[in-house]
């Protein structure tokens, strides 16, 4: 079979779904099957040497069907959605020009977001706004930053989680410059763009059979050597304050190696936050009502619907 060439906007298939689902072998085995190449979208993966804590794809995996936006920036180079779209959207045009099926596959709702539908326009910034912002964090904690935002944005807390530190102190800022509310800003745009023609797949489980999943994971990871990783990033200068580093899983073995953690303890709140983790993906995820929801075992029943989007012309 071959892809389309004469469709004018790129088709892409997305996989998505919460930590530890299956996307990776789903993912992989629907590239071999339809002679296509995935485009990661995991906000870890994208930098060198995280291997372990990322679930990045082997070696092997990344021989069985090619992958792309992984490892391409360093730890301590500053990554968000707006780039992770730039430098996907020439891979995207590259393979429909040579119409190869195109799988975007990760669980980081906001890159699939913002490479498929376009960024809001950026409400306006000021630095020294936000550092102090990012002070009064330090000083006296996300609780009290939240309390803040609830006061002065409500409508802007309501969809921001207490502990998600980036987000409140960006509405704050944005609410202090312009005596708006982020929301908006937002709203203003709301996403708009339509620059593809998307098929759009959650993999789902029950959470339960998830969750053991994933405490099967951590496992796994702390046998595959996750610690060493960790250290050796510590080696090579990518210190723990790093955003990257702060990612689940790094943040909790610095936690160990700095000696705020003891190892029960750490592996245990690892476990935690993941499943954590898992929630908050399944609830961005069901936002968005045009995804197809199915568990990995049952992914063959779509093989007529995804043959008849990447085929027909």
């Amino acid at each position: 079979m071959k892809h389309s060439e004469k469709y004018s906007k790129p088709r892409i298939i997305i996989i998505a779904g919460p930590t530890g689902v299956g996307k990776t072998s789903v993912a992989i085995q629907m590239a071999r099957q339809y002679g296509g190449e995935i485009i990661g979208a995991d906000t870890v993966q994208v930098y060198r040497y995280m291997n372990i804590g990322s679930a990045k794809p082997s070696p092997e995996e990344q021989t069985i069907a090619k992958h792309h936006m992984i490892d391409i920036v360093d730890p301590d180079d500053d990554f968000d959605a707006a780039r992770y779209a730039r430098l996907a959207k020439p891979i995207i045009k590259r393979l429909h020009q040579n119409a190869v099926p195109i799988f975007l596959v990760g669980g980081a709702g906001l890159y699939i977001k913002t490479l498929t539908q376009g960024l809001f326009h950026q409400a306006p910034g000021n630095p020294s706004i936000r550092q102090k912002y990012k002070q009064l964090a330090t000083e006296k904690g996300n609780a009290y930053l939240y309390k803040l935002l609830k006061k002065n944005d409500p409508e802007a807390a309501i969809s921001i989680h207490p502990n998600d530190s980036v987000r409140i102190i960006r509405a704050l800022e944005v609410f202090e410059i312009t005596g708006l509310s982020i929301k908006k800003h937002h709203q203003s745009h709301q996403f708009s763009e339509q620059p593809y023609h998307l098929f759009k797949i959650m993999l789902t489980d029950q959470r339960e059979h998830l969750y053991k999943r994933i405490d099967r994971r951590v496992d796994l990871m702390i046998q595959d050597g996750f610690l060493k990783e960790v250290e050796s990033l510590i080696d090579k200068g990518f210190h723990c304050r790093l955003n990257s580093m702060q990612s689940i899983g790094y943040k909790h073995l610095c936690a160990f190696i700095d000696g705020r953690l003891a190892w029960d303890e750490a592996i245990h709140l690892m476990k935690r936050d993941t499943r954590r983790y898992a929630k908050r993906q399944f609830t961005w995820f069901r936002s968005d009502k045009t995804f197809i929801w199915k568990k990995a075992k049952e992914i063959h029943s779509l093989e007529p619907e995804i043959e008849k989007f990447l085929f027909d012309k």
